[in-house]
């Protein structure tokens, strides 16, 4: 019997620009922290639909995508499987409500961001700040 060859999981994520700064959420699910929204791209989306129904579903912000930042595929990145996902940057106004897998949503600026940021998001976000893409 031929065994099945294991694969990343594709995933998004965007940086949300506001008027205030950027959003994060706070995580419902293991890992724990902060987190730049994003999550799985379902089959049968492209890239730019999974980001932007991601989007609303953690945020309840309609987005505008702005471009394709980066992606970011350390097998490591995330401590459940090996995951490569790509950042965009996406601007939207109002108020971020969590919902979906976000207990919390909320908007920081690069001075006050939260300690406790999960995955290789403040790599990333050191990146975007830092303008590296």
């Amino acid at each position: 019997m031929k065994s099945t060859p294991q694969k990343p999981v594709v995933t998004v994520d965007a940086i949300i620009e506001t008027a205030g700064g950027i959003v994060l959420i706070k995580r419902k699910n293991p890992p724990a922290g902060w987190a730049i929204p994003g999550g799985f791209v379902d089959y049968g989306e492209t890239l730019e639909e999974a980001v932007c129904r991601e989007m609303e579903e953690e945020t309840g912000l309609n987005v505008n995508l702005s471009r394709q930042f980066h992606t970011y595929s350390d097998p490591q990145r995330d401590p459940r499987h090996h995951t490569i996902s790509t950042i965009f940057i996406a601007t939207a106004s109002g108020k971020p409500n969590a919902g979906d897998d976000a207990k919390e949503a909320r908007v920081f600026t690069k001075d006050n961001l939260p300690e406790d940021i999960a995955f290789d998001h403040r790599q990333i976000l050191e990146d975007y700040f830092t303008k590296k893409y």
